[in-house]
């Protein structure tokens, strides 16, 4: 099938696929079978395609063939191929071959999908019950295969060539998981422009580290790495993240593989109670750039054992036991190098919560790591409407003063969530690299300012977006109300005259 590729053929296709599943399991659960039946057809088509390409060139030698066959990227078991499953779909037993078909392309690729024992498919069964009993389960996967299947998904490189369009349309399906994914959808994604706007104010570099300690699905990463792809032209970078959601770093890894990013090293785990990311003496790792959507105000983030954390993250102070923001902003603090920068979404709250909370930002301020402030429109993430704001922090700041930033107001509304635009990011990004004042928008406070305010980071203490109402001029008011009364008395002497000469009585 030669036909050109199509970027939105191959996203239907995928989204109709998830028929199969609608009505009898949640869209939160299905997600993980539609993702990784993705990426069973992608590595098959892969390995199929250069099995045919190879053939085309050396004839029919399949011992030359399966030996050359050996230096592929990743290497797919013949009774693994997705096409071998189906073949064999109409058989008893669907869920099983898929589950052993998955058990066995993590064994015959080592380290590539798993991290310290756990392996990306652990948390995927697709022998499961809740697709039903025994014959039901194996009518719908039978189904899902007859999708996948289709010539719209077709994914070998000779058709699809050197497009992103595996890696887009696994992020197309992220995306639209999320959006119907009520409460648990930000804990695996960030909204692509919120992912774009944080990745242009950070501006990595040729050679930068990159770390997400709350990475979810990993697409924030992913975007930083693409700008150093598209401003500079190389993939001189290396990314980091841990996640602790077991699925959610499946997802991850996977996302990774889809997207090409092969210099990754994501780990599993609670960041906050168990960083993963350490050096070879066993210290927090430092990176250039570290960036993350945290869980917003999370609820037993590990409070107990912060006091005597080994690492020293907290002792600017212990933020409060029912909200974890200021957790994961000291512990990205912490793996900063000496020059790097930070940026962080979290809500609102953040910005004047008192207590434990009003002290480590004092603490943070006063170290002249507080860069800038930028307050976002509500209803930009999923699964909740509130406003959030990103921090930028930066170890290498040369004054002591905070730009303040209130984008609240630039948005493009959308039926259940409203989007940043491009020219609302490249507003904002301006405003930021210019460092300036701007009425109604941006504002550079001082130290001493902030101090005055009790270090209280609230935006509209900063940025007076107050628009004054125009003063009403009475007598113009008064003399079109005359005017228009004049206009009614004209129409209704007209209308008399109309009525008259229909032999209608006169009212006059």
């Amino acid at each position: 099938m030669n036909d050109k590729i199509n970027q939105d053929s191959i996203n239907k296709a995928l989204w109709n696929a998830c028929d199969t599943f609608r009505g009898t399991i949640s869209a939160d659960t299905y997600k993980d079978f539609i993702l990784t039946m993705l990426f069973l057809k992608y590595i098959s088509d892969v390995w199929q395609d250069h099995y045919d390409g190879y053939k085309a060139e050396y004839g029919d030698e399949p011992e030359l063939i399966e030996e050359m066959m050996k230096n592929e990227r990743f290497v797919l078991p013949k009774t693994a191929s997705f096409y071998t499953l189906w073949e064999h779909r109409h058989e008893p037993g669907n869920g099983e071959r898929i589950d052993q078909a998955l058990h066995a392309i993590e064994e015959a690729n080592g380290t590539k999908l798993k991290d310290a024992g756990k392996s990306v498919f652990q948390d995927i069964s697709f022998n499961t019950d809740k697709l039903g009993e025994e014959k039901q389960k194996n009518t719908i996967l039978r189904h899902l295969l007859e999708d996948f299947a289709k010539p719209e998904l077709n994914l070998k490189p000779s058709r699809v060539g050197t497009l992103d369009v595996i890696g887009n349309a696994y992020e197309y399906l992220i995306k639209n998981f999320a959006a119907s994914g009520g409460q648990k959808a930000g804990e695996f994604y960030t909204p692509p422009e919120v992912s774009d706007l944080i990745a242009e104010l950070l501006d990595p570099q040729p050679g930068d580290s990159i770390c997400d300690p709350a990475c979810g699905s990993a697409s924030l990463l992913m975007k930083c790495a693409r700008k150093i792809v598209e401003n500079h032209g190389s993939k001189n970078y290396a990314l980091y993240g841990q996640e602790a959601i077991g699925s959610t770093w499946s997802l991850a890894k996977m996302n990774m593989f889809l997207h090409g990013e092969d210099n990754h090293k994501i780990e599993w785990g609670d960041t906050i109670r168990n960083p993963k990311l350490l050096d070879k003496n066993g210290d927090l790792m430092l990176f250039d750039i570290v960036t993350a959507n945290p869980p917003f105000s999370l609820d037993k983030w590990g409070h107990d054992e912060a006091e005597h954390d080994k690492f020293s993250r907290f002792r600017r102070g212990v933020p409060p036991k029912t909200k974890g923001d200021y957790a994961f902003i000291l512990h990205m603090i912490e793996t900063l190098k000496p020059q790097g920068r930070m940026g962080v979404v979290v809500p609102h709250g953040v910005l004047f919560r008192g207590s434990s909370e009003g002290k480590i930002r004092k603490q943070l301020i006063d170290e002249s790591l507080l860069d800038a402030v930028i307050g976002l429109p509500e209803k930009l993430f999923y699964g909740t409407g509130i406003p959030a704001a990103i921090l930028i922090f930066n170890k290498a700041k040369s004054d002591t003063s905070t730009l303040f930033i209130d984008a609240s107001r630039e948005f493009k509304a959308g039926k259940n969530q409203n989007l940043l635009t491009d020219e609302n990011i490249a507003k904002i990004v301006e405003a930021y690299r210019n460092n300036t004042s701007v009425d109604k928008y941006a504002y550079v406070a001082s130290l001493d300012e902030i101090r005055e305010n009790d270090y209280n980071l609230n935006i509209p203490r900063y940025v007076d977006t107050f628009e004054e109402e125009e003063e009403i001029d009475l007598m113009a008011v008064r003399a079109e109300r005359e005017q228009l009364k004049a206009q009614l008395a004209g129409l209704e002497s007209q209308m008399a005259n109309y009525l008259e000469e229909l032999g209608y009585e006169s009212i006059r």
